[in-house]
């Protein structure tokens, strides 16, 4: 076993079998790194990936619906309405009617969601560069274009 290279095993010399092969698992892995890391970054401000998410699409689309919303960032209709009731109790996006149907609301920010977002924007940024700081410029380019392959729906 070779305790310094994650890829053949786990911690403490543990050797990992069929998981060392999987795509899926590194790609878990490497989530749970990020979301810790965008945690801890975040922590100060009380902001999920999720919402933050939410409140950078709201921004560059004010007055989309729900169901546009879940659209675009591939989230069930439940999940949008709760990420929603929470951002809109805290003051950071309201829910207006809709012009275009009775039906549904427009979202968008308020000014206290938009100068969080502003905020917010900066030190996301801090967290991608750290946690791409063993990457080139290249490297994330190919990374980022390999896993939208993996992401696209069949």
């Amino acid at each position: 076993m070779d305790s310094k290279n994650p890829q053949k095993t786990g911690g403490n010399g543990v050797d990992l079998g069929m998981l060392k092969s999987l795509l899926g698992y590194h790609l878990r892995r490497a989530q749970v790194a990020v979301f810790q890391h965008f945690a801890a970054s975040m922590g100060e401000v009380d902001i999920t990936p999720g919402q933050f998410g939410v409140l950078s699409v709201i921004a560059g689309n004010p007055g989309l619906s729900q169901t546009q919303l879940g659209n675009a960032l591939g989230i069930d209709r439940s999940t949008v309405v709760a990420v929603i009731d929470r951002l809109e109790n805290r003051g950071l996006v309201m829910r207006t009617p809709s012009p275009n149907d009775r039906r549904s609301h427009a979202l968008q920010l308020s000014e206290e969601g938009a100068a969080l977002l502003k905020r917010l924007e900066e030190m996301v940024r801090a967290h991608e560069r750290h946690i791409s700081r063993e990457l080139s410029a290249e490297d994330q380019r190919q990374l980022l274009r390999l896993l939208d392959r993996v992401a696209r729906p069949e």
